[in-house]
């Protein structure tokens, strides 16, 4: 099983740069950033975490840029996005920002999607709540296309571009890894309909572990190879005992989450979390 750290890069957290370089250090598979682009001040939308919105998502950097600063002073971390909103960004632009950072970062890109909770923010975009998974469901179709092929083009119900070119293509064939992030079961259904893997979250109220074997039986029930689908369980416990059911539950990496703080803080919380993975 692989370790990864996420954390909401911030102007005054640790840079992405000196956490990937200390991650990488310390043996973790792979560094996590989460995306919002903006909170609008209505706030209508309740944060599913509960309680008061924490402060980190009002002031979090973009995930890509974090990841390509991350990507320019690392070797062999992986740099992933978790989530990616990706029903607040244009799939065009977006499918040559990721082929980009994939290209130069020699292929460590790994692009954990998912639909997003804000409806105020998702709205100032232009997306309407109701239909932002059919959307995203859609650019992410949209985005392999371009990938994938000399001539892309595409025909759907929000997404349209005739035949054009674009480059650079993804280093990683067909294309970087994409995983699904949500609650189980339309989160598991949207991961096996067009992910290569589900990120479910930990600590919500619901136990992950438990809904495995019904994720895997409905793998197989919709012709996926239930072993190819990468499993990632976001906001993992640091308890050896939990870590242990991870693993034997066959999970394929766990990401533990670090505060929007400072080195003197981070850093320690690494050594913590490294020991873990022993």
């Amino acid at each position: 099983m692989d370790y990864g750290v996420a954390i909401f890069s911030t102007d005054y957290s640790i840079t992405p740069a000196e956490l990937a370089v200390a991650a990488e250090e310390r043996g973790f598979e792979s560094l996590w950033f989460p995306e919002h682009s903006h909170i609008p001040l209505s706030r209508l939308s309740p944060w599913p975490g509960g309680g008061d919105l924490p402060k980190h998502y009002y002031d979090c950097m973009d995930p890509l840029v974090a990841m390509a600063t991350a990507a320019s002073v690392t070797k062999t971390i992986r740099l992933c996005t978790g989530i990616c909103l990706v029903i607040q960004r244009d799939p065009i632009q977006l499918a040559k920002e990721v082929a980009t950072l994939d290209q130069l970062s020699n292929g460590r890109v790994l692009l954990g999607v998912g639909g997003g909770w804000n409806e105020e923010e998702m709205a100032d975009h232009g997306t309407e709540f109701k239909s932002r998974f059919r959307l995203m469901a859609e650019r992410i179709a949209a985005m392999k296309v371009i990938w994938t092929e000399s001539k892309p083009e595409f025909s759907g119900e929000f997404v349209n571009f005739p035949p054009m070119m674009t480059w650079p293509k993804p280093l990683q064939k067909p294309y970087p890894p994409i995983l699904v992030g949500g609650a189980f079961p339309h989160g598991a259904k949207r991961a096996i309909e067009y992910g290569d893997g589900w990120m479910p979250l930990g600590g919500r109220g619901w136990d992950v572990l438990d809904t495995l074997p019904r994720f895997r039986q409905m793998a197989a029930e919709a012709d996926r190879d239930p072993d190819s689908m990468d499993v990632t369980i976001f906001g993992a416990e640091d308890k050896v005992d939990s870590l242990k059911s991870y693993q034997d539950a066959g999970v394929n990496r766990t990401v533990f989450t670090l505060p929007s703080a400072d080195r003197d803080t981070v850093l320690p919380l690494l050594d913590q979390y490294a020991k873990q993975m022993a």
